[in-house]
């Protein structure tokens, strides 16, 4: 379970559209450079570089050196971790989000006169107009 600090980083890291594509291709390839992710998105090595290393802070991946290249991969505990953390924050606003919704319907119907339907007529005017 992520607290605190680590969540916070958890939330920097995916937050950036960048660094979830990179999460992206490297599930995909299963390892990669620097050098090859940059190849594949509309960025620099240096920012591939730097956006790996906010991910690699957040725990999402890891690197190993391998003779002169440093190789990336996702961290797949993490990841999961991740996915769980933000379905509970994800759970957590739908329970306010439901709230909200309910208080919105009571005010609403608070506004309404006795007998009225949604669209401000009565049902005797209903009747009336049908006649």
């Amino acid at each position: 379970m992520l607290h605190g600090v680590e969540e916070d980083e958890l939330w920097a890291a995916v937050s950036e559209p960048t660094r979830r594509r990179l999460l992206d291709i490297l599930l995909e390839r299963g390892e990669a450079t620097a050098t090859a992710l940059a190849g594949e998105l509309p960025v620099t090595r240096q920012a591939v570089a730097k956006h790996l290393a906010v991910l690699e802070r957040a725990g999402l991946v890891t690197s190993e050196r391998r003779g002169r290249e440093l190789r990336f991969a996702v961290q797949p505990e993490r990841l999961d971790t991740a996915a769980e953390a933000m379905g509970r924050v994800a759970a957590t606003w739908d329970r306010r989000l439901e709230r909200i919704k309910r208080l919105a319907e009571v005010a609403h119907a608070g506004q309404q006169g006795p007998g009225e339907s949604a669209g401000g007529r009565t049902s005797r005017s209903k009747k009336r107009g049908a006649t």
